[in-house]
């Protein structure tokens, strides 16, 4: 884990892989949850029976939301921001979901800093994301993520 506590500590990684997340696995019960959260039931996520039997991937798989909303607990594995006012979560940006995430798998990010702005104080990094998936050869997604930074000083 890299530690940031300003601007042009920031500015250095401009242009490199900032870090890999540890794995985490999903689960059917957080899928379950997730569709409990998100009102959305769909049989290919909620269904195992059916899925193994009718289902294209013979298994569950996680709703791609899930996947990208696991982009902060991946984030705060790779890179410990310090020395904030507030951090705000800005946009995601061009993401293509390019492989299912079946049940049972194992997901990690990898993050890069492909910009950094300085808007008059605020800090303005956009990080290239990808969801990469044990043994698969596509990941589950790419794209980009921004975040505001205020920092102290």
């Amino acid at each position: 884990m890299i530690v940031i506590r300003n601007h042009p500590e920031f500015e250095s990684y401009l242009g490199k892989e900032i870090g890999i997340s540890g794995w985490h696995t999903i689960t059917q019960e957080q899928i379950n949850k997730f569709a409990d959260a998100t009102i959305d039931h769909q049989w290919i996520h909620t269904d195992p029976v059916r899925a193994e039997s009718e289902g294209p991937f013979k298994a569950t798989i996680a709703h791609g939301y899930l996947t990208v909303s696991l982009l902060p607990y991946f984030w705060h594995q790779i890179a410990d921001v310090q020395n904030l006012k507030m951090q705000i979560n800005y946009s995601i940006e061009n993401i293509r979901f390019a492989q299912p995430v079946k049940v049972d798998s194992q997901v990690r990010l990898h993050a890069k800093l492909v910009a950094i702005v300085n808007l008059r104080g605020i800090t303005k990094a956009t990080i290239g994301v990808t969801m990469e998936i044990d043994g698969e050869k596509k990941p589950a997604y790419t794209g980009e993520v921004v975040f505001l930074y205020h920092f102290n000083s």
